[in-house]
């Protein structure tokens, strides 16, 4: 034991939906907190020396897969990114909101993200088939650099635990859906005009249902520009749905 070290109080969600004789509860775990030490080194030391059964996801442990995503006292985050040392020595650790339970801190994200992006048929359309043995089209340095920033996304939730709309309605794309939308826009390679985007994303699962509070953006772990791309695509939307208008 380290006498300066501060011993931190760790209050876990636990619950197994497929386990009947579990109910939700929170439990507390003491650790002694060590230099650099991240929550997902925390969860790590719990599940090694005081609980095995604990479930929480971890994939790459550098920011990269999303997978250790939750919601770490009140506000989404990655486990992996988080320092220990940045947080009060209580600690209180809940499942993302918005997702179907596995277990603990454990949701299924890719369910949702999965369903999501055959909904919006998030993929390229290319306007021919394509020939493996063709030179691409060049690209201007700055579009792809655009294209590129809105392809850093995750799909780790933490924009859809943070998002009111989302957890009010079940069909909200979230800003996670949006995003992906607004960067196959910006590809010219994309064969879909904007009447196209139009019938995926505008109306109040779309677009028309962001009630404008950017806390995805607030809790976005790549700090991509939400806020700039989701009043982009607001704005398209809009100048669709006038010209779509009859004459008066």
């Amino acid at each position: 034991m380290n006498p300066s070290a501060r011993l931190l109080a760790l209050h876990v969600f636990r619950h197994n939906p497929r386990d009947t004789a579990s109910s939700p509860r929170l439990v507390i775990y003491q650790l002694e907190e060590t230099p650099g030490m991240t929550l997902f080194i925390a969860l790590s030391r719990i599940r090694e020396t005081l609980d095995p059964g604990l479930n929480f996801d971890f994939v790459c442990r550098a920011g990269v897969c999303g997978s250790c995503a939750m919601l770490i006292n009140g506000r989404p985050g990655l486990a992996c990114r988080t320092l220990t040392a940045e947080l009060p020595n209580q600690i209180n650790l809940f499942p993302l909101p918005g997702f179907e339970l596995i277990a603990d801190l454990s949701v299924n994200t890719g369910k949702w993200m999965r369903g999501m992006s055959e909904r919006l048929q998030a993929w390229l359309h290319l306007r021919e088939e394509a020939d493996v043995d063709a030179v691409e089209a060049r690209m201007e340095p700055e579009l792809a650099e655009s294209i590129y920033e809105l392809d850093r996304c995750i799909e780790c939730g933490c924009c859809i635990a943070g998002c009111g709309s989302a957890q009010m309605r079940t069909d909200f794309v979230g800003a996670v859906g949006m995003i992906k939308l607004a960067r196959f826009r910006l590809d010219p390679r994309d064969a879909r005009n904007a009447a196209d985007f139009f019938d995926l994303i505008g109306d109040d699962s779309g677009v028309f249902g962001c009630m404008s509070l950017l806390a995805c953006q607030d809790v976005c772990p790549k700090q991509l520009p939400l806020q700039s791309q989701i009043a982009y695509l607001r704005r398209s939307m809009a100048r669709q749905a006038l010209n779509g208008l009859p004459p008066a």
